[in-house]
């Protein structure tokens, strides 16, 4: 007996339907914001779980409660509102299947494309995986702030996708010269380690994550205002370096898409400077701690675009390999400011990149 072909459809879905559908740029770079959107969104809305005390609204994991899905409206308001953010990583789920689907239909099929935007779905699951854990673990503060840090790995990813949906798939060339990129590259790092110092603030502060009473919430066993103060020291040490690297990059007459990036970066600091001083003064109230906590998802965009401004990946002309250079571009300048040259005349390696054919 013949087993039945299943239809194109069922076998390949993705195949089926690029094969009858080419989006636009505009429709796929909305599909990439979309699911960088959410990926903002999620962040919010869980932080509002925590600063609720909704934390163990719904007491088990990957149902509510005992064998339901989604409990009961008996179980209250906190149910409501952690039941309600569970809701919504479906939501993000279909924002990154959007996105996913937009890229694999475009024309020409780009791979390292497509696989960036697996990785936000994959991201996306495993940290829902741990928000479970979260809920097993009673709000244990160390696997809540991993929670948070995940959420952020997901952000990186989904402003990786949405840059290079905008670019092509050349080897990257430097717009900047090797100092200023190594500069960049450490304010990432004191970035990074602002964001961490961060949720430790969150684990040792007055918001647990349940109001309850049931359960007795374990915290960091640390003075919250002592990592409070660390946390501002770091605050400051990335607002040094991003006021040095907007300097330096004016003194070396960089492009202006590096000098207005670290103005958008230097700007986001400091309106998140203010909502963390304010905050730690009114003894931090939870409108406030979530709103810093947008921030901080804001701050290290901000901080990616910085990094990103650095290099340039040309789209290809119509009839060109992804590797052809189609235009003279500056050569990267560096604390030396060099003036910019025919790059058809030097090649790449001079550059600080790989070499790539010229098309003459």
């Amino acid at each position: 007996m013949s087993v039945p072909k299943l239809p194109e459809i069922a076998r390949n879905p993705l195949a089926f339907i690029a094969a009858r559908w080419t989006p636009n740029p505009v429709t796929v770079r909305r599909a990439t914001l979309a699911a960088l959107v959410m990926s903002v969104v999620i962040v919010i809305t869980g932080g509002a779980v925590r600063l609720t005390a909704s934390g163990l609204g719904c007491p088990t994991w990957p149902t509510c409660s005992g064998d339901s899905l989604l409990g009961t409206r008996e179980m209250g308001i906190h149910h409501a509102i952690e039941i309600s953010n569970r809701m919504l990583t479906y939501v993000l789920c279909a924002a990154v299947g959007w996105a996913i689907v937009a890229i694999r239909a475009m024309r020409p099929h780009r791979t390292g494309l497509y696989r960036l935007a697996w990785a936000q779905f994959w991201v996306v699951v495993g940290n829902a995986v741990w928000g479970g854990l979260t809920v097993l673990t009673k709000l244990n503060p160390y696997v809540v702030s991993l929670h948070f840090l995940l959420s952020a790995a997901l952000i990186t990813v989904a402003v990786l996708t949405w840059q290079r949906v905008a670019e092509g798939d050349a080897s990257p060339r430097p717009l900047v010269g090797k100092p200023v990129r190594q500069l960049g590259q450490l304010l990432a790092a004191a970035a990074a380690v602002l964001i961490v110092v961060g949720t430790l603030v969150t684990g040792a502060g007055p918001h647990p994550g349940d109001s309850s009473g049931e359960f007795t919430m374990q915290r960091i066993e640390v003075d919250w205002r002592t990592i409070a103060q660390l946390h501002a020291d770091f605050a400051w040490v990335v607002v040094g370096l991003t006021a040095a690297l907007w300097f330096v990059l004016r003194a070396v007459d960089a492009p202006t898409g590096p000098q207005r990036r670290s103005a958008e970066l230097f700007a986001v600091l400091m309106g998140q400077g203010v909502i963390g001083y304010v905050q730690y003064f009114t003894h931090l109230p939870a409108a406030l701690v979530d709103l810093h906590m947008f921030g901080a998802c804001l701050v290290w965009i901000a901080t990616l675009r910085v990094l990103l401004s650095f290099r340039e990946r040309p789209l290809a002309e119509p009839g060109e390999t992804p590797g052809a250079v189609s235009a003279a571009v500056p050569e990267p300048v560096g604390v030396g400011g060099r003036k910019p040259v025919d790059a058809a005349r030097v090649p790449l390696a001079d550059q600080g990149g790989d070499p790539l054919p010229v098309r003459r």
